[in-house]
């Protein structure tokens, strides 16, 4: 799966409509260009190629000030609306998420119910575990990795990531079903303040 979707199509779908440098605007407010591959040329790409795949309606609209081509605006369509809760169910739930992967779908999981959150980090908690299970089956955490060499540490490293990734995503449902954040349908703003100013583009 691919971050940069899954950005993509939630900023736009945040804004109902938004130009590329309003996209881009968010995404660097959010230090998505350090941690995924949300770089400018990328967005404008995404935007593109998503608006030919159906996903997204460009919307001619008001000519350039510096008299360049028309600005594009981009609106969500009922397809991309569901592609975009595919992806962002997906990277919620799936224990073999790649990290900027996953940190897109945090960044929009309160688009979500709250409880459907917590059944989705369930089923990745569930996930890590049989991950972990089957690491072991090979490899005695408490011998450590030198008895099998070098492989070893590479076993070693799985379990780590996978005790390291429980406890967080442990930690996450607890906050959560705390009363932490403002999820989907409780009414008030789940996005208020995480949206850039636009500045024009």
């Amino acid at each position: 799966m691919s971050a940069i979707r899954l950005l993509v199509l939630g900023a736009v779908r945040l804004h109902g409509r938004a130009h590329g440098y309003q996209v881009r605007n968010d995404l660097e407010a959010w230090g998505a260009h350090e941690w995924s591959n949300a770089k400018p040329g990328s967005v404008y790409h995404a935007l593109k190629q998503m608006a030919r795949q159906g996903l997204l309606v460009a919307h001619e609209v008001a000519p350039s000030t510096a008299g360049g081509p028309p600005r594009v605006e981009y609106e969500i369509t009922g397809r991309g609306a569901d592609a975009y809760f595919a992806l962002l169910r997906s990277a919620l739930s799936s224990h073999d998420t790649r990290p900027d992967v996953l940190a897109a779908g945090l960044g929009f999981a309160v688009d979500l119910p709250r409880e459907e959150v917590l059944v989705l980090l369930r089923r990745r908690l569930a996930g890590l575990e049989r991950w972990r299970s089957e690491v072991v089956r090979y490899y005695d955490p408490d011998r450590g990795p030198e008895p099998l060499g070098h492989i070893g540490e590479v076993m070693d490293l799985w379990v780590h990531t996978s005790d390291s990734e429980t406890a967080w995503t442990r930690g996450l449902v607890a906050r959560i079903e705390g009363g932490a954040y403002t999820f989907s349908g409780e009414g008030g703003t789940p996005f208020a303040g995480v949206l850039a100013p636009d500045t024009g583009g």
